[in-house]
C-alpha cells in the first residue's frame, strides 16, 4: 500500500518532465514511441480507478504473485497495440495526453487508492483481489513501464529504487532464480522482464515477460 503512492507519484513526474521531441522518442515497450506507452498509461490508471470501485464479497481467487502469468514477448503489431498507437496519435498536442493521464493519475494515487481498505476485495479480469495485493501488482506495472518510458531519455529520472527492489523480488520469486549481482537493478530488470538480451555471463537464465 505504502509503494503504490511512491510509485504512481514518480511516474507522474516524469512524464510532466517530458518535453518536444521526447514524446516521439521509441519507448522500452516494442512498437510503441513515449506518447504511445503514456496512453497506456491513461488506460492502467483508468483500469485502477475501475477496479478499486469493483469491490465484492467474494473470496480473492488470486494475490499479488500468482496475478502474473506466462506470456510470449510483445511484437509491436497487435490489436491493441495498434489501438494505443492510434488513440495516443489523436490527442492534438503532447500537452493534452500529458494533462489527462495526470488528471487519471492523481485521482488513481492520491485519492481512490489512499481510500480504500487494504483487506477489501475488488474483481479485475474475472479474478478477485485484496486492495492490497492489487496494489501490489500496480507497483510491479508502473515501475516496469517506467523503465519502459525513460529506456532511451537519459535525462528523465527514472523509478524508485525501493518500488524497484520489490519489482526485482517480485521476479525473482516468478522465476525462482536470484537476479546475478553485477549489472544496475535497471538493466537487470529489463533483461528479467524480456525487454533485453538476457547477458551472456547470466548462463541459462530463464526471463518472464511483464507488464
Amino acid at each position: 500500500m505504502d509503494l503504490f503512492p511512491r510509485a504512481w507519484s514518480a511516474l507522474q513526474e516524469a512524464v510532466r518532465a517530458l518535453e518536444g521531441g521526447q514524446w516521439a522518442a521509441p519507448s522500452g515497450c516494442t512498437g510503441w514511441l513515449v506518447q504511445d506507452l503514456v496512453f497506456h498509461l491513461v488506460i492502467d490508471a483508468q483500469d485502477v480507478l475501475i477496479t478499486l470501485a469493483t469491490t465484492t464479497g467474494a473470496a480473492p481467487s488470486r494475490d499479488a504473485v500468482t496475478y502474473w502469468r506466462p506470456a510470449g514477448p510483445p511484437t509491436g503489431v497487435e490489436a491493441e497495440s495498434a489501438f494505443v498507437r492510434r488513440s495516443a496519435a489523436a490527442y492534438a498536442t503532447p500537452g493534452g495526453l500529458a494533462h489527462h493521464f495526470d488528471d487519471l493519475a492523481a485521482a488513481a494515487a492520491g485519492r481512490a487508492a489512499a481510500a480504500a481498505d487494504p483487506a477489501a476485495r475488488v474483481e479485475t479480469r474475472d479474478e478477485v483481489f485484496t486492495v492490497a495485493d492489487f496494489l501490489a501488482v500496480c507497483v510491479v506495472e508502473a515501475t516496469l513501464h517506467h523503465l519502459d518510458l525513460v529506456r532511451h531519455l537519459p535525462g528523465v529520472d527514472g523509478p524508485p529504487p525501493e518500488t524497484v527492489a520489490a519489482t526485482r523480488a517480485l521476479v525473482e520469486v516468478l522465476t525462482g532464480q536470484a537476479l546475478p549481482a553485477g549489472p544496475d537493478d535497471h538493466e537487470a530488470l529489463r533483461s528479467a522482464t524480456g525487454r533485453a538480451p538476457v547477458p551472456a555471463a547470466w548462463g541459462g537464465f530463464t526471463p518472464v515477460v511483464l507488464g
